[in-house]
């Protein structure tokens, strides 16, 4: 069969719950019914480029794969990668104005986490602010986690175009990026700012090797892709992680009111432990 006579099979209802079903098992992803024309577009490239006939022979196959660079394709096309520079600019007056301070007054190191880093546009901010507000060879770093392995590569590299780069302005693309490239123009992080974060693969919902505490979490626009319950005890596992006193900062369009947790609510999107 040649690549141009393939034609992508329908999505069944079966087929979809079982999407539903290995999501959830696999990344907490809670697909809500409705969802099945995102689906049905988001895996046919899947399907296309490994010649299955049908989604129920695909899936089937899947499963078998067990955890690996197949099943976290699926997931990150069952994911937004959307993010910006500087994206909701409220937490990090916040973070700069209060966190950052009661930290270096306390004379400790300061730990930040960006959980669910995407393609690096926020723990990049992260890292431009701290070096611009912090004295200089102070002890800070940020860990940035994503599921996506091909998220992170993107990350890891640091390199952005002209859309991406929108929200910075030209004294802060000066002094922290490079541009690169030859028609297109790209711009290169500045190496103080990549020493400044470790990118590593996490799934939230598997084991976390990191021991904390963290200062600050930043799991923003994440929660969205989970239900309730597994909302809950991932607010409960960074409770854990944060210092005392520390603060968990989630996207404006989340909220942890619903849930049982332990955090005093300090201001919209942002908790404290």
């Amino acid at each position: 069969m040649t690549a141009t006579a393939y034609t992508v099979p329908p999505l069944e209802a079966d087929d979809f719950r079982r999407v539903q079903r290995l999501a959830y098992e696999w990344a907490g992803l809670a697909i809500p019914v409705g969802k099945e024309g995102l689906v049905h577009s988001r895996l046919s490239r899947r399907l296309r480029e490994t010649r299955h006939p049908s989604f129920a022979s695909y899936l089937a196959w899947l499963e078998q794969q067990g955890p690996g660079d197949e099943r976290t394709a699926v997931i990150d096309l069952l994911t937004t990668n959307k993010t910006d520079f500087f994206r909701e600019p409220a937490h990090f007056d916040y973070l700069l104005s209060v966190v950052v301070p009661e930290v270096v007054a306390a004379g400790r190191p300061l730990r930040l986490w960006s959980a669910g880093c995407s393609s690096g546009e926020e723990p990049y901010t992260l890292a431009m602010l701290l070096q611009e507000a912090l004295p200089p060879g102070y002890d800070a770093r940020i860990l940035a986690t994503d599921i996506s392995t091909r998220i992170l590569a993107k990350a890891r590299a640091g390199r952005y175009g002209a859309e991406q780069m929108a929200g910075v302005d030209r004294e802060r693309r000066a002094r922290w990026f490079t541009e690169v490239g030859g028609g297109t123009p790209q711009w290169q992080v500045a190496r103080p700012l990549r020493d400044m974060v470790a990118f590593a693969h996490l799934n939230l919902m598997g084991p976390w090797p990191m021991k904390g505490p963290f200062d600050a979490i930043l799991c923003r626009n994440v929660m969205i892709y989970f239900d309730k319950p597994t909302q809950a005890r991932l607010v409960q596992r960074y409770w854990e992680l944060l210092a005392p006193g520390g603060h968990l900062f989630v996207g404006h369009s989340e909220s942890l009111t619903a849930l049982e947790h332990r955090y005093r609510y300090v201001q919209p999107a942002v908790y404290a432990r």
